[in-house]
C-alpha cells in the first residue's frame, strides 16, 4: 500500500480507504445508471444480441465513469485527487477536449 500511496500522492491510510471507497461507489452508480439508460432506450439483453449489448453498454459507461468521478470525489472531499485523475481518463478516451483552455 505504501507504494500506491506514494505513487498518488496519498499521505494517510484514511486518505486511501476513501479513495477506494469513491472508486467503489462510483463504478457501481456509473453501472446502475447506464442500465437505466439502456431501458430507457430501449435497448434490452431480449431485442440485441448479447454481445451488441454489452458493447453499446460499455460505451454509455465510459463517458459517464469520469464525470462521476469528479463528482463523488468533490462530495468526499478528494477533488486534488479525482479531478486530474478524470482529465487524465477523459484525454485517453478522446475527449480530454471538454477541459482544454
Amino acid at each position: 500500500m505504501n507504494k500506491l500511496k506514494e505513487r498518488w500522492g496519498i499521505t494517510s491510510n484514511w486518505q486511501l480507504t476513501v479513495i477506494f471507497i469513491v472508486f467503489a461507489i462510483n463504478g457501481s452508480l456509473s453501472a446502475k445508471i447506464s442500465g437505466y439508460l439502456m431501458k430507457f432506450l430501449g435497448l434490452t439483453k431480449e431485442n440485441l444480441h448479447w454481445s451488441i449489448y454489452y458493447v453499446l453498454f460499455f460505451v454509455l459507461v465510459l463517458p459517464l465513469y469520469p464525470f462521476m468521478l469528479m463528482v463523488f470525489g468533490w462530495l468526499f472531499g478528494q477533488s486534488k485527487f479525482f479531478f486530474p485523475f478524470s482529465k487524465k481518463l477523459l484525454k485517453s478516451i478522446g475527449l480530454g477536449f471538454i477541459f482544454s483552455k
